[in-house]
C-alpha cells in the first residue's frame, strides 16, 4: 500500500511532545511557512480553475464545493462568505458537506464513505451541465468527494479537485486537478493543519479572483458588499466616500437613496446621473463599475 504524504511522519516534529510551548509554536510556524510556496507551485492550475468558474457563472451556471470533515467545512465557509462580501445570490456559490449541517459542528461517523449520498446531495441542488463542482479532500481519496465529482462529470459539468497528495483518486474525475504538496503534518495525519491552510488559501484565490472578474471589485474595494449591519454600512460609506471623493455625510445620503448599493451610488456621483440611469448603465456594463461610469458620462 502506498503511503500518502499527508499521512507520513514529519521527522522535524517527531519528538514534539518533549518540546517547550515556545518550541512547539515556533515549529508550527516554520511548517506553515511552507504552505504559500506549495500553493505557488500550483498557480497555473488555480488560474485554469478560476477561468472555468468565471465562464460558468457568466453563462447561467453555479459553483458547488463538495467535501467531508475539515475540507467540507472550508468549502461551506467560502460559499457562505460570498453573499455578504460580494452580494451574490445564496444559490450562486454553494458548499455541500457530507452529513449536512450537523457535520459542520460535529463529526458524522462514516459519512465520508457514503458514495450514494454524494449523488443525492448534488441532485438536490439540481446540478446541470452549466455548473462547476470543486471537490475538496486533503487525502485526495475521500469516496464521498470522488463520487460527487464522477456524477458531475456524467452530467457534463466541469470539475476541479483540490487535494494535498500527488496523483490523487479525486484527480481522476477532475478537469483541473489541483494538488498542493505541503508535506507531512506537524501532528501526523492532522490535515486540518498545513493541508487545511493550503486548501483555504486556494479557495480564497478561486472565489476572490472569480468575483473580481465578475465586476464585484472596483480598484481594490468590495463595492458589491451587502450592508446588512452597522459595521458594513460604515464600511460602505467609507468606500463610497473614498472612491467618489465625497464626505461620509453625503455618501450616506446617496446610499440611503440607493438602499445601500455602493455600485449604484458610485455611478451616480462619478457619472452625475440619477439612480435609474446608474442602474441602466450598470446593466449595460454587465455590472462593471468603470464601464458603467463611462456610459453614464456619455449620456
Amino acid at each position: 500500500m502506498i503511503q500518502l504524504i499527508t499521512e507520513e511522519i514529519n521527522k522535524d516534529t517527531q519528538y514534539i511532545h518533549q518540546m517547550s510551548t515556545e518550541e512547539i509554536v515556533k515549529i508550527i510556524n516554520e511548517e506553515d511557512k511552507k504552505v504559500a510556496n506549495a500553493v505557488q507551485d500550483v498557480l497555473p492550475r488555480i488560474t485554469e480553475a478560476v477561468d472555468i468558474v468565471v465562464h460558468a457563472l457568466q453563462n447561467g451556471g453555479h459553483l458547488y464545493y463538495i467535501g467531508a470533515g475539515t475540507s467540507g467545512r472550508l468549502g461551506v465557509l467560502d460559499a457562505a462568505e460570498c453573499p455578504p462580501t460580494y452580494n451574490t445570490p445564496p444559490e450562486l456559490v454553494r458548499g455541500i458537506i457530507a452529513g449536512g449541517e450537523k457535520a459542520l459542528l460535529n463529526a458524522v461517523e462514516g459519512i465520508e464513505d457514503d458514495v450514494e449520498q454524494a449523488v443525492l446531495d448534488l441532485k438536490k441542488e439540481h446540478l446541470s451541465s452549466k455548473d462547476v463542482v470543486i471537490g475538496i479532500a486533503a487525502s485526495g481519496r475521500t469516496p464521498y468527494v470522488s463520487s460527487g465529482l464522477k456524477y458531475a462529470r456524467s452530467l457534463g459539468a466541469k470539475t476541479v479537485s483540490i487535494s494535498c497528495n500527488p496523483v490523487s483518486e479525486i484527480a481522476r474525475y477532475a478537469d483541473v486537478p489541483i494538488e498542493i504538496i505541503v508535506g507531512p503534518e506537524v501532528v501526523t495525519g492532522s490535515t486540518r493543519l498545513k493541508a487545511g491552510t493550503a486548501q483555504k488559501m486556494v479557495l480564497n484565490m478561486i472565489s476572490t479572483t472569480t468575483m473580481i472578474k465578475l465586476g464585484k471589485v472596483y480598484q481594490n474595494y468590495m463595492i458589491d458588499l451587502q450592508a446588512s449591519n452597522n459595521k458594513l454600512k460604515n464600511r460602505a460609506k467609507r468606500i463610497l466616500g473614498t472612491l467618489a471623493n465625497i464626505d461620509e455625510a453625503f455618501a450616506e445620503e446617496i446610499l440611503i437613496e440607493t438602499q445601500w448599493n455602493v455600485k449604484e451610488g458610485l455611478v451616480m456621483v462619478k457619472g452625475n446621473v440619477t439612480r435609474n440611469v446608474a442602474k441602466r448603465c450598470l446593466l449595460e456594463g454587465k455590472g462593471f463599475v468603470d464601464v458603467a461610469i463611462e456610459l453614464a458620462k456619455k449620456g
